[in-house]
């Protein structure tokens, strides 16, 4: 947590009121919003970022003076409508639009929820009857050799940079890792006038074929971008991964080596591909904090969530990327159910599934898409074997690869929150949200929510307050019992680093 200077008293703005509360203003959030304010419900939409539309619809800053900020986007038509409606809706004052607010807790009361937030160092709680969480998703990092070096950054890190910032972090490329993202940010850094040295894929491309028929509604988008990338000769690596990344102060090359049918380096294929930007990527899980926090049921690292989009706490709907990662087409479906659903149950009215049919329809069939895209663009299964025993696998506490092995193979550790006390590594900024599936993979256990009982770092005057969060999520965290001497339990939470990554 954020210490203050000494005698420093928290700001505290006015209360915000709504009937709903939307957290996350990226294509969930805001086709929630859109369609619960367009049938007369009073709604909050809170994001941490500046300007609505999350990773996806990411946009440079107007200072930066972009001749076609569309070039960067292939679903813009789709973002103009959303942006129209948010501006309309914000101008009837239906919709208050509250930018730059990090949420760090949602608060369940016996008269509904209280969402406490942070803008510009000061303290601020939304009121409202529901919550919607769209909290969106993060990147899944795996290490390996050389990971941590100046120059290698993950693909939607890189992909936020470009159209964020109209910034690339090098001359020469290598996009790599597995999963559909890799193909717009090769494209897209091609583009911005990167070399571009290799695209390294570790799933087979001859598993893609297996499941054209399924994969067939994306085909036609994954046809341009190959396209692109073969107009720039930039060179498709199937079955390959990176093994190590090579510099001194900063990357400067990185060594591939194709996989066999069981997911193990080939001996003998190794090949050094200079380079002084490495954007790696291995797919993408689901924010769950403010869902963990508040008691809704998961599934595995998803939010469960009924044909409504509800979760398993009255009031509370979940949508987008924190119910499963599927994409921003999947998550419009989500939020457009959701805030169908919310606007008829806060009005008193049983909802009418066959409203929203053709939403249903879109979120059944881009489900069974998402599906299949797990099983294709899975992980190397062996990738924890490129892990050496001095290879840093968090990097808060730097915590290595040997540390994590000596703690299960000597010291029986059999799950996370052991491996976590024996090597701190989880202890750090990120809370384990970055470290998690490396520590999992290297320990062989299962990969469980990692967040804290708080979302975002929080000052302590703020939690000083005699008002703050009093509820027992507050208090207990993960379902855990509350001190015994009535003291808060300590919140350390870690910002998350890297944003939702979907192109």
């Amino acid at each position: 947590m954020r210490a203050e200077p000494a005698g420093a008293e928290p700001v505290r703005a006015e209360p915000v009121r709504a009937e709903l509360a939307v957290i996350g203003a990226g294509p969930a959030g805001l086709a929630a919003t859109l369609a619960a304010g367009a049938r007369g419900v009073r709604v909050a939409l809170v994001d941490s970022a500046v300007r609505a539309g999350g990773q996806f619809y990411r946009r440079p800053d107007p200072a930066l003076g972009a001749r076609r900020p569309r070039a960067l986007h292939h679903q813009w038509r789709t973002w103009e409508r959303l942006r129209d409606g948010l501006a309309a809706q914000v101008g009837t004052g239906r919709v208050r639009h509250l930018a730059g607010h990090q949420v760090w807790f949602v608060e369940r009361q016996s008269t509904g929820f209280t969402v406490h937030a942070l803008h510009e160092e000061k303290s601020v709680v939304v009121h409202a009857d529901a919550v919607l969480l769209a909290t969106g998703g993060y990147e899944k990092v795996l290490p390996f050799p050389g990971w941590t070096l100046p120059g290698v950054l993950t693909a939607g890190g890189a992909q936020a940079m470009l159209k964020g910032g109209l910034a690339v972090a090098g001359r020469t490329a290598v996009v790599a890792g597995t999963g559909p993202l890799l193909l717009p940010v090769a494209a897209g850094l091609a583009a911005a006038g990167v070399e571009v040295a290799a695209l390294v894929e570790s799933a087979d491309p001859k598993t893609l074929v297996r499941h054209a028929r399924a994969l067939a509604v994306k085909l036609p988008e994954g046809a341009r971008y190959a396209a692109r990338l073969l107009r720039h000769r930039v060179e498709f690596l199937g079955r390959h991964t990176v093994v190590e990344a090579h510099g001194g102060e900063r990357l400067t090359a990185v060594t591939v080596a194709a996989l066999d049918a069981g997911g193990r380096v080939r001996t003998g294929t190794e090949r050094r591909i200079p380079c002084d930007t490495l954007a790696v990527g291995h797919g993408m899980l689901p924010h769950t904090d403010l869902a963990e926090t508040l008691g809704c049921r998961l599934d595995a690292l998803n939010v469960c969530v009924d044909e409504e989009q509800r979760t398993s706490v009255p009031g509370v709907w979940a949508a987008g990327e924190t119910t499963g990662i599927g994409g921003a087409a999947l998550a419009l479906a989500e939020g457009h159910i959701a805030g169908r659903s919310i606007a008829a149950r806060l009005a008193g009215r049983e909802p009418a599934p066959r409203a929203w049919a053709a939403a249903a329809e879109s979120r059944t069939r881009l489900r069974q898409f998402a599906a299949v895209l797990d099983t294709v663009y899975a992980p190397p299964a062996h990738w924890s074997d490129r892990v050496t025993d001095d290879t840093v696998v968090c990097r808060c506490e730097e915590v290595t690869g040997g540390a994590v092995r000596e703690a299960v193979e000597e010291l029986g550790a059999g799950d996370l929150r052991t491996v976590k006390l024996l090597t701190r590594a989880g202890m750090g900024w990120c809370q384990g949200r970055i470290c998690g599936p490396a520590v999992a993979g290297l320990a062989g256990c299962e990969l469980t929510p990692a967040g804290g009982p708080f979302a975002r770092p929080v000052p302590l005057g703020v939690l000083a307050r005699a008002d703050g969060p009093r509820n027992e999520a507050a208090t207990a965290g993960h379902g855990g019992e509350a001190p015994a001497d009535g003291r808060r339990a300590e919140a350390p939470a870690g910002d998350h680093l890297t944003e939702r990554g979907s192109s």
